[in-house]
């Protein structure tokens, strides 16, 4: 009864430990990349006097123009991004639905689409969903996860369309540089491809780093498909509401996609964001509270045995070396969650080169991460 294709794609490693966190008690979960904030009450307030108001109805296949206008004054101020808001963003259900719609609007059968690996885990199975031809590109701990250009360069065929990247990256926390972005910028418009450009986590960056949108670079404007949203930084995952910003061919090819598949966006999440770029010191508290979490994770980690973890710059997530515990990433994620009832994802979720590693995300409470270091210190103790 189910497609060749959809039979042959995998369950979410990721969900899947989170339905074994469900249904267990006395579990501590560093597995699921969610804030543990509140959504900011201005947010909620406004969400409320939308429902209200009676802003319940359909929107624009597009999303509302006031939103989309100041998504356009955000591009431009933050990211050096020039967009016309009626033609040139797209609202939609969640930066997973960005990717998707970007993703089938671009891809014929048979290209490849590259992927700087470790990866979010939604990227490759989307290019199956498009019938092109997911081709990783492996990063390594050396060169601190950030792509290289000269992989990304051996790789490049005939066949390649596009390359998606990860700017702050889940699971690494790798931040690439704007040299970084250079280089790629360089290979993308010598060989004509498209860049997705995933940017979710760009106010969740650390230790003086900066976020660069390589939509901004000199002859990407029209290579590029932006892709950014709400979840991550104001606390609102629930409320599924993203958007992507490209050249206007490649957006009204994403809104047909988006208009027989989901119409629009929710409407009372749109009038709620309207509100989200005042809240500038919400955010840079969330940051800094991160960043005590970041640190303190960190630390706990490299002080167990048999276990080292580079300090991220961006996200919330951490990604330690678990080799050296003689056992590979499934084995350990599934052991440390029955022994002393700790979930953590397995590296190999977000492809081969996460396998020797696991994500930790520091999403979570001081004591939560406390607690978790300590069942971390009597597992490895006892192996």
């Amino acid at each position: 009864m189910i497609s060749n294709r959809i039979r042959e794609i995998p369950f979410s490693g990721i969900r899947e430990f989170f339905e074994l966190v469900q249904k267990s008690k006395d579990v501590v979960s560093l597995g699921v990349g969610e804030p543990d904030f509140p959504t900011p009450e201005p947010l909620k307030d406004a969400g409320i006097r939308a429902i209200e108001n009676d802003y319940t109805s359909y929107t624009s296949n597009y999303g509302i123009l006031e939103l989309r206008e100041r998504i356009a004054r955000k591009l431009k101020l933050k990211n050096g991004i020039e967009r016309d808001p009626e033609r040139e963003i797209l609202i939609t259900t969640g930066v997973s639905e960005a990717l998707d719609l970007a993703v089938r609007a671009i891809v014929n059968p048979g290209d490849d689409v590259l992927i700087p690996e470790p990866a979010y885990v939604s990227y490759k199975p989307d290019v199956w969903f498009a019938h092109g031809n997911p081709v990783p590109v492996p990063t390594t701990e050396e060169n601190k996860f950030r792509v290289q250009s000269e992989d990304i360069k051996e790789r490049i065929t005939k066949k390649t369309k596009a390359i998606i990247i990860s700017s702050p990256n889940n699971p690494t926390g790798a931040v690439l540089r704007r040299k970084d972005l250079e280089e790629i910028a360089d290979l993308v418009i010598d060989k004509n491809l498209i860049v997705i450009s995933d940017e979710i986590y760009e106010e969740l960056i650390y230790d003086g780093e900066r976020h660069y949108s390589i939509g901004s670079l000199n002859g990407m404007e029209d290579l590029t498909i932006t892709l950014n949203g709400f979840s991550k930084a104001y606390a609102f995952t629930g409320w599924r509401l993203g958007y992507a910003a490209g050249n206007s061919e490649i957006i009204e090819a994403m809104m047909k996609i988006h208009q027989y598949t989901m119409l629009c966006a929710p409407s009372i999440a749109q009038y709620a964001a309207l509100d989200a770029f005042d809240l500038r010191e919400d955010v840079s508290d969330m940051v800094r509270s991160y960043d005590l979490r970041r640190k303190l994770l960190v630390r706990g980690l490299n002080s167990l045995p048999n276990i080292s973890c580079i300090m991220p710059k961006g996200a919330f997530y951490a990604f330690p070396n678990i080799r050296e515990s003689g056992m590979n990433s499934e084995e350990f994620a599934r052991a440390l969650f029955k022994e002393v009832g700790v979930a953590v994802i397995p590296g190999n979720t977000f492809g081969a080169s996460g396998e020797g590693y696991v994500r930790c995300s520091y999403s979570v409470s001081r004591e939560t991460i406390s607690e978790a270091l300590g069942r971390m210190e009597r597992f490895m103790m006892s192996i």
